[in-house]
């Protein structure tokens, strides 16, 4: 007669077939460490021009004047308005702003980033935008961002938004404070494809298997440069490469404005409908309420003067069906 296992030896394979079956399950993604993703910032990730929220956070703490931020609302009224890059305006608004740390401590600047990216930047990112580089997160691949803004910045939107790094302009600091100047220029148009270059060969990509997401023209040699090139948000110039070579697009902007549209609207409906339903329950109660209370009126004058015509203001006012009936 065979005997009954041993508690002990029920639970141990108790938990090995628990085990097992959450190894399969819940499968590990493998690392795709020859492929990775490269994203623009500014309109790509994020509404806007990420160095003028960034100026913007600066000036509430009085880091600056307000005449130096209207320089930064040029290029963020290009980017709202026009959907894209004037070269010259937005590098002479970056120029600017990185000035103003001038003579800041760099961990002081960082410090203030992380305050400025939860009060002004978060609510910006595109959602969509955020899908796609969790999708190639998801798929065992590295994301950095590639922008303009100050590495320091771009480093804390990409820590996040849980992606691997970023490359950003780096300005040049003296005894952790910042001098005003920059180390090699903005990180802008071609220099932006150097960059993804040469960590590409520090990382061992293979840029035939990398993608690349921009919303700007200027930022072709990038999106050139990988195996899947992305127009995302594009302005009309990239719109209509990325039609003629066949890139995918992903538009955005009128999902975002759909939604900021549609939830106040949906919301206000909403609450006209239980208004005017809770008001048509008001009058309804009000109006039966006047007529049984008039009514009793009516009674009660009767009763007091038996074989006497009720007057006319003992009776029912005649308005009062005509008030419930309305309420209906």
């Amino acid at each position: 007669m065979t005997s009954l296992p041993r508690r002990q030896d029920r639970a141990a394979v108790a938990g090995d077939a628990a085990a097992a079956a959450a190894a399969v399950s819940a499968p590990q993604v493998a690392p795709d460490p020859r492929a990775g993703a490269f994203f623009d910032v500014d309109n790509t990730l994020m509404r806007g021009a990420s160095i003028y929220h960034f100026a913007r956070g600066l000036a509430a703490r009085k880091m600056f004047g307000p005449r130096d931020l209207g320089k930064m609302a040029i290029g963020q009224v290009l980017f709202r308005v026009r959907g894209a890059e004037d070269a010259d305006r937005i590098d002479a608004a970056r120029e600017a702003a990185l000035a103003f740390v001038a003579g800041h401590k760099v961990a002081d600047i960082a410090s203030l980033g992380e305050e400025i990216y939860d009060d002004t930047m978060a609510d910006r990112i595109w959602e969509g935008a955020r899908e796609l580089t969790q999708a190639h997160l998801h798929a065992g691949q590295r994301v950095w961002l590639v922008t303009a803004t100050p590495v320091e910045l771009a480093d804390i939107v990409a820590r996040r938004l849980g992606l691997t790094g970023a490359l950003g302009t780096v300005a040049e600091t003296s005894d952790g404070v910042y001098t005003g100047r920059l180390v090699g220029g903005l990180l802008h148009g071609e220099t932006k494809a150097a960059a993804v270059r040469a960590l590409a060969e520090r990382e061992g990509l293979d840029l035939a298997e990398c993608s690349a997401y921009s919303d700007s023209m200027n930022d072709l040699p990038m999106l050139s440069l990988v195996g899947h090139p992305n127009a995302v948000n594009p302005d009309a110039q990239l719109r209509a490469v990325a039609r003629q070579r066949q890139w995918p697009i992903h538009d955005f902007r009128r999902g975002r404005r759909a939604t900021i549209i549609a939830i106040p609207v949906a919301a206000g409906a909403g609450l006209v409908a239980g208004g005017l339903a809770a008001g048509i329950a008001v009058r309804r109660h009000r109006a039966a309420s006047l007529g049984a209370n008039l009514a009793d009126r009516g009674r009660r004058g009767l009763a007091r003067a038996p074989g006497r015509r009720a007057s006319r203001r003992e009776l029912p006012s005649r308005r009062s069906p005509r008030a419930g009936h309305a309420a209906g």
